[in-house]
């Protein structure tokens, strides 16, 4: 019985026995997947079709081997014939870096809530590159394609490997997109490539298209709406360019991204589409594009074009120092001679005698007696024994301007004779004039002081925004030629303005030679000095001198960001320029009549008042070409008898309205009538006439035509009409029997042929902002002076060059009047 226990257990366990003894089979596999199942083994370059609803997915995987070295990209084309955006295709794609997803039909809003749907959707996929650390790299990518409708949505995809991802430096490539099927590409730096260009060129306008770079990062912003989220980027129509350095991708390469915008305003074209064309728009909004990337200038290229320029300016300073550097030679070897008898004032040297050969000693003719000689200011000849009175203009005050009694009862007399000659019209004391004449100096300085400040605060806030928003649309560059230095976008647009100050500098220099010579005549008793020649006042030049520097600071201020917003900054000077030189003009010869500095600067804010009115309203209202027009030609008329009456003509206010028409009736019969129809001031009358006319065909044609620069239109009726004064005075100097002396002959032919060939660079704009950014880009040029300037930096340097020669016109163009007794000077 003992044993009984031990049986049981061992008949219990028998069965486990046996069956551990038995020899173990192999396991059977598990069964394998249908290879036409979607979810592996699916092809690259083979169209899937199918239909996705709320209980149907299907998922493609897709495996590809990266080697290092070489960069493979995947684009996933899918393709739905439903219209239904309720229940739209839904396309999500998983890779390595990340995960991608859209919807079929792809939706994109436009202006005014417009929606415009796209059925055809290829997107690239965000590429893997491969390491020489990790050798092969296995690549997977997988396409969930899904959808929530409830009856079922059909599609095609196709995935394809892109052969022509990487550009190479220096070809071309082309290629097609459209706004649902965005394309970019990936550029590495070379070695021995530190700055490239991209280029890229369309031969059609439209659609519009944004070209944007990108660091290397995933996902990429490939779409309308997320474009300008990262990088830089532009707007285009036919020409596109983006000026891009190594140093500033950390990896050496990065992605160039091309988008087609579902709508055209944003390159200026129309806002209006028929509604009947929102079907299909992938079929209508293709753009063929050639994009190239070329290696920009290298920095040894920069220097040496900067290094030249500057050689050529300061070749005017070492010209100027030449001309000093004889003249003191010339006039030492004199005064060790003997031969010297006094200076001009201007450094010419001239001889003892005061009188001119052929001029009649002691003529005064056509001049009151004693004219030559204001009251409160003892003057005379060096053999008489009075005294000459200090010529220091510390005395004087500007409490003391034109308060002369008898100037005051003397001068509607004298200014209404037929024929005037400078005594007449230099009565007044010289210390008085002058120190008139320095507030134009000091009035410009002040105003040059309190603009520029802004200006450049303004300016360096736009080139912030620009450079940290990406958007390459605030600033209207020449892009093909555009060499970047340090945080400025167009480093070579602002350096050519350094001409004008350069030049300006110089100007200053030369008259203040000028004006120290004079001074030191004035202080030995010089006859020359104060009774010869066109009265000396230079405070009228030396404001010239300063606004030629401020063109240039204000025109680099513009270009540091071009745009509609600052044009202002590059023109002010400008009407400024042109105004002061027509001033200086008429001072020549009327010295004691010309208008005040302040008036002048208050009429040249005037001016830049109308011009901005100009430009905001100019372009469609013909209301304010109506109200323009009328302002220009009655202004025009008003200083035109200010000018035919020497000033004298004024209109009592508290007369009545009979009387107004009465004398101005009057002034008509006797000027007009009473003179058989023969103007009593000839010459003047000419002017005018030929004045009056220019002016009024420049009204009409503004009123007909309404030029949308309405900028250039203003400053183009102040620089003619300044030609138009500058020829009248040369011919009536001529026609006086006086002379051209070779310098300022010689200025005059160079002013010429500078304003010749500067304006033709000057039309040839490679860049506008009257137009939207990227049509302003279909203007921009290739780099034509040592690949480093444009067609407007050419205009910068001739332009300056021009007005320097243009004002030692106006400063050296009455010289050789230094040894004629102002008796003998004519007036017109």
């Amino acid at each position: 019985m003992r044993g009984c226990p031990r049986i049981a257990l061992l008949c219990a366990l028998l069965p486990w026995l046996l069956h551990a003894a038995a020899p173990r089979r192999p396991a059977q596999p598990l069964p394998s997947r249908d290879p036409r199942d979607p979810a592996r083994g699916s092809d690259f370059d083979r169209v899937y079709s199918g239909v996705v609803s709320l209980t149907t997915e299907n998922i493609y995987s897709f495996n590809y081997t990266s080697q290092p070295g070489q960069v493979n990209a995947v684009r996933v084309y899918v393709n739905s014939s439903s219209e239904n955006l309720d229940y739209p295709v839904l396309v999500v794609v998983r890779q390595q870096k990340g995960v991608l997803s859209w919807q079929v039909p792809l939706l994109f809003q436009g202006l005014y809530q417009r929606s415009y749907n796209y059925q055809e959707v290829s997107r690239t996929l965000c590429p893997s590159e491969a390491t020489n650390e990790t050798g092969p790299l296995e690549q997977l990518v997988i396409v969930d394609v899904t959808s929530m409708a409830p009856l079922g949505a059909q599609y095609k995809l196709l995935v394809t490997k892109i052969t022509h991802f990487q550009l190479q430096t220096n070809v071309a490539f082309h290629f097609t997109a459209s706004p649902s099927q965005p394309q970019y590409f990936l550029y590495k730096f070379p070695d021995d490539v530190d700055s490239v260009i991209i280029k890229v060129r369309s031969e059609m306008a439209y659609p519009c298209s944004v070209v944007s770079v990108q660091n290397i990062t995933c996902p990429v912003h490939d779409l309308d709406h997320n474009v300008e989220f990262n990088g830089v980027y532009q707007s285009m129509t036919k020409k596109a360019a983006i000026t891009l350095q190594k140093k500033d991708f950390p990896s050496k390469q990065f992605f160039v991204v091309f988008v087609i915008k579902p709508e055209d305003y944003a390159c200026g074209g129309s806002f209006f589409i028929q509604e009947k064309e929102n079907q299909t728009w992938n079929l209508h909004r293709t753009k063929n594009l050639k994009v190239t990337i070329v290696p920009s200038t290298k920095g040894s290229v920069d220097v040496n074009s900067i290094l030249i320029s500057l050689f050529i300016f300061f070749f005017f300073y070492f010209g100027f120092l030449l001309i000093v550097l004889v003249h003191c030679i010339r006039f030492k070897r004199k005064s060790i001679d003997g031969s010297f008898g006094s200076s001009d004032g201007s450094g010419n040297m001239a001889v003892s005698h005061p009188i001119a050969a052929g001029t009649p000693e002691g003529s005064n003719y056509g001049a009151i007696e004693g004219s030559s000689s204001s009251p409160g200011r003892q003057m005379s000849s060096p053999n008489s024994g009075q005294t000459f009175q200090s010529d220091t203009d510390s005395s004087v005050e500007e409490s003391d301007f034109d308060t002369l009694p008898d100037i005051e009862s003397d001068k509607n007399i004298i200014r209404t004779k037929v024929f005037l000659f400078l005594s007449d019209l230099s009565r007044k004391d010289r210390r008085i004039i002058s120190k008139k004449y320095k507030i134009y100096f000091w009035n410009i300085v002040t105003i040059a002081v309190f603009y520029a400040l802004p200006v450049i605060q303004l300016v360096i806030t736009y080139q912030i925004v620009a450079n940290t928003t990406g958007n390459q649309d605030i600033c209207y560059y020449n892009f093909l030629c555009a060499h970047p230095l340090g945080v400025l976008s167009a480093f070579n647009n602002i350096f050519s303005n350094l001409g004008y100050v350069l030049l300006g500098f110089l100007f200053l220099l030369i008259v203040l030679h000028r004006d120290i010579l004079h001074h030191r005549a004035l202080e030995a008793k010089d006859s020359f000095a104060m009774e010869y020649g066109i009265p000396k006042h230079f405070g009228v030049f030396y404001a010239m001198g300063i606004a030629l520097i401020m063109e240039g600071v204000l025109s680099a201020c513009y270009h540091v960001c071009p745009n509609y917003s600052n044009f202002q900054f590059d023109t002010s000077f400008m009407y400024m320029i042109a105004g002061l030189c027509m001033l200086k003009l008429y001072q020549t010869r009327h010295p004691d009549i010309n208008a005040s500095a302040y008036a002048a600067y208050a009429s040249f804010a005037a001016v830049i008042t109308l011009t901005v009115l100009g430009v905001v309203f100019g372009k469609n209202d013909v209301w304010f070409w109506v109200i323009f027009s009328a302002i220009h030609v009655l202004a025009s008329l008003a200083l035109s008898t200010q000018i035919y009456y020497m000033g004298r003509f004024k209109i009592d206010v508290s007369d009545s309205d009979l009387g107004i028409f009465r004398r101005a009736s009057m002034v008509f019969y006797t000027d007009f009538v009473q003179q058989c129809g023969r103007p009593l001031y000839m010459d003047r009358m000419v002017l005018l006439i030929l004045g009056n006319l220019f002016n009024g065909s420049f009204a009409l044609y503004g009123l007909i035509y309404r030029p949308r620069d309405f900028a250039s239109y203003m400053l183009g009726i102040f620089i003619c009409n300044l030609l138009l004064y500058l020829a009248f005075y040369i011919i009536m100097k001529l026609r006086s029997s006086e002379k051209l002396l070779p310098t300022p002959l010689l200025c005059i032919v160079a002013t010429v042929v500078m304003w010749a060939t500067s304006l033709y660079f000057f039309f040839q704009k490679p860049s506008s902002w009257e137009d939207t950014p990227a049509e302003s880009r279909e203007r921009n040029r290739e780099c034509i002076l040592l690949d480093f300037f444009d067609d407007h930096d050419i205009w910068h340097f001739l332009s300056a060059t021009a007005l320097f020669f243009s004002f030692l016109v106006l400063l050296t163009l009455d010289d050789d009047l230094d040894v004629v007794h102002r008796d003998q000077i004519p007036v017109f």
